[in-house]
């Protein structure tokens, strides 16, 4: 067995002073080198301290397999990533064969993740933040002339003034924002799928800091010709049999609304549950029955009237998250200082 020095097994894949190849895998004797205090690393003594067993992974392998499960295909992640297809089929099939696993199924030329895959891509996709939240520490200051941040939110509404008070500071960034329910955008931050969220729930979990922004209320629109449209103003007990449109449950509208009706002991007729918020405008519009929305949300709109609750508790504050162990990134910290200054 050859010997290497710390300088060429920290160079990584190439080859050492006697011409034998270097793996990967160099970086785990690193860490054996800085526990044992050697200068020269015996590879041979390395693989007698191994336990037995001792299975390599690669994190090439890891990318690979991180960028299929990303884009669900070969193809794809080859196109996203600038690799040959071959390159990352074979790094993914060379870690399903050493750990003797299925990571995906094939169908056609898209795959989906196994059971074991999903697991695997919920660990890949913490790895990577934490790579790229180390990335940004290091980088500091220097990230606010560059960047991209995801936003995860539950309306474009209250998070795109933060966004243009962001770009105004640094106008190199770029952003993905997705707009979803509260249940998803909060899943989205904590599986690291966003880098801060913006969302009218509040969360008490450890994991996460908050801000509040601001309190909202949601309130009731009727189509003009109904009955309670032209009042303009209702209690509860007025949607005792009523149809409702509402969003999917996980929307924080409903869920506040349909804890106040059950408390006032309401119980409306049927519901049409429609998944986004213009879709449950254009099924109020329709006649389909009386949506609920945010008061700040509603805007103007001829084909139905606004319709205030005179009980109930529909207040909802808005918060704009971040995780805890992200908040010293540069990128993170200036989205919710920006939060912060709009706030107050």
């Amino acid at each position: 067995m050859a010997c290497l020095t710390l300088a060429e097994v920290v160079s990584g894949p190439g080859v050492s002073s006697s011409g034998s190849p270097v793996s990967e895998t160099a970086g785990f004797f690193v860490v054996m080198a800085a526990m044992i205090g050697s200068r020269l690393l015996s590879v041979q003594y390395i693989f007698h301290m191994l336990p037995i067993g001792f299975i390599y992974m690669t994190p090439t392998q890891l990318r690979a397999f991180h960028l299929v499960a990303e884009s669900g295909s070969f193809s794809g992640a080859a196109r996203a990533s600038g690799l040959s297809q071959p390159n990352l089929s074979g790094q993914v099939t060379a870690l399903e064969k050493a750990y003797g696993v299925h990571l995906f199924d094939r169908r056609g030329r898209s795959v989906t993740p196994t059971e074991t895959g999903r697991q695997l891509h919920g660990v890949t996709t913490r790895l990577f933040a934490l790579q790229e939240e180390a990335r940004a520490l290091l980088a500091g200051e220097q990230a606010l002339t560059r960047g991209h941040l995801r936003i995860a939110a539950d309306s474009a509404h209250h998070v795109v003034p933060i966004m243009a008070a962001l770009r105004k500071r640094a106008g190199g960034l770029t952003f993905a924002l997705s707009i979803d329910n509260s249940a998803v955008v909060l899943e989205r931050l904590l599986r690291h799928e966003a880098d801060v969220a913006v969302m009218a729930k509040s969360v008490s979990d450890p994991r996460l800091h908050a801000v509040r922004l601001r309190t909202d209320r949601v309130v009731l629109f009727a189509p003009t010709g109904h009955p309670l449209a032209k009042k303009g103003r209702a209690a509860l007990a007025a949607l005792n049999g009523q149809e409702l449109v509402l969003r999917e449950r996980g929307s924080i509208t409903r869920e506040v609304l349909e804890q106040a009706m059950a408390a006032a002991d309401v119980r409306p007729g049927s519901i049409v549950e429609v998944q986004t918020r213009e879709g449950v405008r254009e099924a109020v519009a329709a006649g389909f029955g009386i949506g609920a929305v945010f008061a700040s949300e509603l805007g103007e709109d001829r084909r139905f009237r606004r319709i205030s609750v005179a009980d109930g508790d529909l207040a909802v504050a808005e918060y704009a998250l971040c995780l805890q162990e992200r908040r010293r990134v540069a990128l993170v910290r200036a989205f919710m200082d920006e939060a912060t200054e709009l706030a107050s």
